[in-house]
């Protein structure tokens, strides 16, 4: 059972293949700008935080269909490193590491090639629960996002978007 908080949808066209034509206003202080999702997964903690942190295999279970590929030997070990990612568009993305602990959370900021990141996270956190079950917590947080044209895309990352990556991770992890 995935339990979330949809945040902020606002009703918005859903990506891949967002419009972000038109003008998009930035969120107004009252607009909750997190949006998390998260589900109990029949697996050890070791075995799905390993599915996360090796970039090469996050498009078999991106919910949003927006991963294409990585290229392998990216295995993420720490806060500073970078792994890029080719976006399902052709698109590519450097995602920086912010936080990183093994086996328990991790959180990175994507940015285009040789830019600062714009501001959005996601982070997936990772608490054991016994006998071979993991609380698995997904979050995309765009309080920090400064490219206004992205604001549109973030707005429409619903806690539906990221409950679908997570059931798409408990699959490959239980199966």
């Amino acid at each position: 059972m995935v339990i979330g908080t949809i945040r902020s949808c606002n009703g918005l066209t859903p990506f891949p293949g967002t419009d972000r034509s038109g003008p998009v206003s930035a969120p107004n202080p009252d607009e909750p700008q997190v949006t998390t999702a998260e589900r109990e997964v029949a697996a050890d903690a070791a075995t799905i935080f390993e599915m996360i942190a090796d970039p090469a295999r996050q498009p078999a279970w991106d919910g949003g269909d927006n991963l294409a590929e990585a290229a392998p030997g990216q295995r993420v070990h720490a806060v500073g490193d970078v792994f890029t990612m080719r976006l399902t568009m052709g698109a590519e993305r450097e995602n920086h590491v912010v936080e990183f602990t093994e086996g328990r959370r991790i959180a990175w900021r994507p940015a285009e090639p040789g830019a600062a990141p714009p501001g959005h996270l996601w982070r997936w956190e990772l608490e054991p629960r016994g006998e071979g079950r993991t609380l698995v917590r997904h979050t995309y947080d765009w309080t920090q996002l400064t490219d206004p044209g992205r604001f549109r895309t973030a707005r429409a990352t619903t806690t539906a978007r990221l409950a679908a990556s997570l059931d798409r991770l408990a699959a490959q992890a239980e199966g």
